[in-house]
């Protein structure tokens, strides 16, 4: 993990297309801005790992019903 230090109204550069900007700090909380283009989903953690566990289930729910659907045919 590369940790760098910023103040407020500086960025970060991810690749070409990536800036995280500092926005604003207070206390022990840290607002950023993200510019990024609209093919890059952009996420807060916990959401995108709601966003995966959703398509885990959905994956799941769908190998089993091909596999249903597979065993009936058979019979």
């Amino acid at each position: 993990m590369l940790v760098l230090s910023r103040q407020k109204d500086e960025s970060i550069m991810i690749g070409d297309d990536v800036e995280i900007t500092i926005v604003d700090v207070r206390g022990d909380k840290v607002r950023l801005g993200i510019t990024a283009p609209r093919k890059i989903p952009v996420h807060r953690r916990e959401v995108y790992d709601a966003i995966q566990r959703e398509k885990s289930e959905k994956s799941e729910k769908s190998e089993k019903s091909e596999k249903s659907e597979k065993q009936a045919q058979e019979r």
